[in-house]
């Protein structure tokens, strides 16, 4: 028979992990079961950036209720935590200086008005684009900052295991409290066909000596990007959409290197040492909402795009207000 507990979070990326420390940290015994372990899941393949204007894989707000506005009390949230984490050694997380740009001559630079740092770019640092600005923001090498996560909830007597439920009537006996975080396994777990996922890949290099990042925040099936994590450097990015395939593209690979080069060309000629491949999960509206299935409260936390980083912390006090509920 299957151990109860009472938490039982789906999902062991950004999103699960966060809720599961929230859960832990406020006394409750949480239980993370994901099919694969934190460095295995889309999350780990993020850049991140945390605190600039919301893009996702919609052209629409992902929020279901007063987008704007409630997206960005979640992301505001997150900053604040992420900034506090940059100065705790061994979070993976760091502030860094580097350019935000947009394709768009409207686009962007009103909302990173707010941000520190913030200074117009000449007209070579634009690199081109028509929208172009420093700031300074949290990056987070994402490996590492899930495993903080893994442990913190490990240090408030909760657990991180790999395994598989089927349906939410199982989750649902094995806890009274369920948070559904399984990003685009959410299309089967919760029955929801409006899940779609939007393939992204990177690739990894040996860093040339980098430490500013850069970041495209045009919405789109392309976008420049890179990210320093110390030795390495995370080049960005596609999203395609309703791509199953996890398997890295060396077409993309190759527009990758190009668009980055172009831009930074001291990446020329550095050694790759990897590409990875995720799956975001895209939905027209987040859905973060609960409901009672056989007798436990199912919290859903999921359909966050490629904003999921951004709102992690956000979204997880809000499913603290809802277990509270």
């Amino acid at each position: 028979m299957t151990e109860r507990t009472e938490a039982l979070v789906i999902g062991a990326g950004v999103a699960g992990l966060t809720t599961a420390v929230c859960l832990a940290e406020q006394g409750r015994a949480v239980r993370v079961l994901a099919e694969r372990p934190p460095r295995e899941t889309t999350s780990a393949v993020a850049g991140a950036i945390i605190g600039g204007p919301l893009v996702s894989d919609e052209a629409e707000a992902t929020a279901k209720f007063s987008p704007v506005d409630v997206t960005g009390a979640w992301q505001r949230a997150s900053l604040t935590e992420f900034t506090a984490l940059a100065d705790r050694p061994g979070t993976g997380v760091h502030t860094a200086r580097g350019r935000l740009v947009n394709q768009n001559a409207d686009g962007g630079r009103q909302l990173a008005e707010s941000l520190p740092g913030f200074e117009v770019c000449d007209e070579k640092e634009s690199a081109g684009f028509a929208v172009a600005c420093w700031a300074t923001m949290p990056i987070i090498d994402m490996p590492v900052y899930l495993d903080h996560l893994a442990e913190r909830v490990r240090a408030a007597g909760g657990s991180v295991e790999t395994g598989t439920v089927t349906s939410l009537a199982e989750a649902a006996a094995q806890a009274p409290l369920v948070v559904n975080c399984a990003g685009v396994g959410a299309r089967a777990l919760a029955e929801d066909p409006t899940v779609v996922p939007v393939r992204g890949q990177h690739v990894i290099v040996e860093n040339p000596g980098v430490e500013e990042f850069f970041y495209e925040q045009n919405a789109g099936g392309k976008a420049t990007s890179f990210f320093p994590h110390g030795s390495r450097l995370v080049l960005g990015g596609t999203a395609t959409r309703e791509d199953w395939s996890l398997e890295p593209d060396p077409a993309q690979t190759q527009e990758i290197l190009s668009r980055c080069i172009a831009v930074e060309p001291r990446i020329e000629g550095a050694r790759i040492t990897g590409v990875e491949v995720g799956l975001r999960a895209s939905r027209k509206q987040l859905r973060l909402e609960a409901e009672t299935v056989g007798g436990s409260r199912i919290i859903h936390n999921y359909g966050h795009g490629g904003i999921a980083v951004g709102l992690s912390w956000g979204c997880a006090r809000v499913v603290l207000d809802l277990a509270a509920g």
